[in-house]
């Protein structure tokens, strides 16, 4: 089954700063797009997002252009942005203007809960439909409900819920994490990744872990809105590449081979207008 993966970090410490991984010792070190492509093509990917790494302020643009002209294996890039920031509008004319950029993500999982509310942020956001532009959400299951109402207050741009939205599996909160989901599904320009969920599972996760959680965002947003992702190198924080793909291959072993073409790459080609 041909991949592409919508969610590949690159690190590149001797051209970018990520102030982030200060907290996060054993991923600060390079991960460069030859290390992944080696580990990657023998899985069944064939290309892959690049997805923006919370460079350091000033940075940005410059993480774009660098980005969408790394490596053909990288199709694309979903850039970093601040839809919080007066200056988002020419920010955005200005990236959207560089060949190969795909869509724009603002971390919100490690931001204050009020940062996405504001009529700036939202109006902001909406600028993204002149630019047929996806807008990746990154949000912590607690904040599924926050995520909600910017999506309400944006109907008509595209939205891929990253990660699951972030499920406590190591913690267990199935329930609430399942209703929001269930809840947010029912937004037709909300889309999901399968992605970054091994992260949350604690070391010892097996794919029967994961499974609950994969399958109840496949059925709540249907095949026709799920696409995959590696979350390359924070994946491997508990698993390496093959592992995830290995347990995503186990999970929906039962699906068509119709359904298992759109969650690979048929979506992804289709929302991130991949060529």
């Amino acid at each position: 089954m041909r991949i592409v993966d919508t969610h590949l970090h690159l690190v590149y410490l001797d051209r970018f700063s990520y102030p982030w991984l200060d907290d996060v010792p054993s991923l600060k070190h390079n991960f460069p797009v030859a290390e992944y492509v080696r580990q990657a093509k023998p899985l069944g990917i064939e290309a892959a997002l690049y997805m923006e790494v919370d460079v350091a302020d000033g940075q940005r643009e410059d993480e774009a252009r660098f980005a969408t002209s790394i490596d053909p294996f990288v199709t694309g890039a979903i850039v970093s942005g601040r839809p919080e920031s007066a200056d988002f509008p020419q920010y955005l004319e200005t990236v959207a203007g560089i060949g190969g950029v795909r869509g724009i993500r603002r971390i919100l999982h490690t931001s204050p809960d009020e940062l996405s509310q504001s009529a700036l942020f939202a109006q902001n956001l909406r600028k993204l439909e002149d630019y047929d532009l996806p807008f990746d959400l990154c949000v912590l299951a607690r904040q599924l409900p926050v995520g909600r109402a910017l999506v309400d207050k944006c109907p008509d741009v595209q939205f891929v819920l990253d990660h699951c939205g972030v499920p406590d599996i190591a913690g267990g909160d199935f329930p609430t994490w399942r209703d929001e989901i269930s809840e947010l599904a029912q937004r037709p320009n909300v889309a999901a990744k399968i992605s970054g969920v091994v992260a949350y599972a604690g070391n010892e996760w097996t794919a029967a872990d994961l499974r609950p959680y994969v399958e109840h965002v496949i059925a709540s947003f249907g095949w026709n809105r799920v696409v995959w992702g590696s979350d390359f190198p924070v994946c491997t924080l508990t698993a390496d590449l093959a592992r995830w793909v290995e347990a995503t291959n186990q999970i929906v072993a039962g699906a068509s081979e119709s359904e298992k073409s759109r969650l690979f790459h048929q979506n992804a080609e289709r929302i991130y207008h991949l060529a």
